[in-house]
């Protein structure tokens, strides 16, 4: 057995003030509380919640305090994520990951920003895997990065046996998003720990997740901390001989026969992708993308019908085309 103990913090976020002093509170409780816990995760933004104009450097005060509590407790320390500002002026959602001597070993800038609704933020090009000494691999990704299974497939095929990953959901997609974090951890043969915020952070439901799609802890809308011990063998005897001696996804994937063309944007394979229309926000009422008529109007005391107003395909003998 390996063991290893990773605990979710699911806390109220604040928009317009810093929720440093808060996480730090938190962190102390914990460890008070559950002195066994090795490795500790935050939600997505959860520092500065989920407005950009309070953007940082990338070394800033809130970073070495940070540096300081993980040193102070001996945990890895993951406090979510925070908009950063870079000498260029762009801006990332990006994370840091701490270790227990209070060192910075790596940082993430997640990779897929929700866009449209993030349109300002800048993508990260990078992944992100470290290495737990005398326990295992880890991958991190964060929130919109988990419905890419490309991103995960990176982490994993590069040894990543645990992926960390922060959200901030305040959506009425949690449900997908939780369906997506269970079908993840079967894929990719790994533990999914997906720690979500509450107030501005998001709408909570974190889980934890093992590699056979069983949920080991489920939060509700409340504030909540828990820490889970894993158990990595779990990960490296399932990727050997299969979830339930069944599926032996990975190696599959490894032998497969063919390669993928879409990935070869001049391949002219996702064709129908550019037919979608642009990245933007829905404007009210709109039927884009429908091709349906609008209702057809009665001409008040004949009984006949106008079709001149319709929207997606134009109208054949009166009637909607099909497809």
């Amino acid at each position: 057995m390996t063991p290893f103990a990773i605990a979710g913090v699911q806390m109220h976020v604040n928009a317009l003030q810093s929720n440093v002093d808060g996480m730090i509170h938190r962190l102390d409780l914990l460890m008070a509380r559950f002195p066994w816990t090795q490795m500790v995760l935050f939600s997505e933004l959860a520092p500065y919640g989920p407005l950009h104009r309070f953007a940082q450097p990338a070394q800033n005060e809130t970073i070495e305090r940070f540096c300081v509590a993980a040193r102070h407790h001996k945990v890895w320390l993951i406090p979510g994520s925070m908009f950063e500002k870079a000498p260029d002026g762009q801006i990332y959602n990006n994370s840091v990951v701490i270790n227990p001597e209070g060192e910075i070993v790596t940082s993430y800038r997640k990779m897929f920003p929700f866009r449209p609704y993030e349109a300002e933020i800048a993508a990260g090009t990078e992944f992100c895997i470290f290495d737990v000494p005398d326990v295992g691999r880890v991958g991190l990704s964060i929130c919109y990065d988990i419905w890419f299974p490309e991103t995960t497939r990176q982490l994993v095929s590069q040894g990543a046996e645990v992926l960390l990953h922060p959200v901030l959901t305040g959506t009425s997609d949690r449900d997908a998003e939780l369906a997506i974090a269970r079908a993840t951890a079967a894929q990719f043969q790994c533990y999914v720990i997906d720690v979500n915020g509450l107030g501005a952070g998001g709408v909570g439901k974190s889980c934890v997740v093992d590699p056979s799609s069983t949920v080991l802890h489920q939060s509700a809308g409340q504030e909540d901390m828990f820490p889970i011990e894993i158990d990595l063998s779990m990960v490296r005897r399932q990727r050997e001989t299969g979830m339930k001696g069944l599926g032996q996804v990975l190696k599959s994937f490894r032998d497969r026969s063919v390669d993928f063309p879409i990935y070869d944007r001049s391949s002219g394979t996702d064709a129908f992708l550019h037919t979608l229309g642009p990245l933007e926000l829905p404007r009210q009422g709109s039927r884009a993308g429908l091709h349906v008529d609008v209702p057809a109007e009665t001409t008040q005391g004949t009984g006949t019908q106008d079709t001149t107003h319709e929207i997606g395909l134009t109208p054949i003998m009166g009637k909607a085309s099909s497809g």
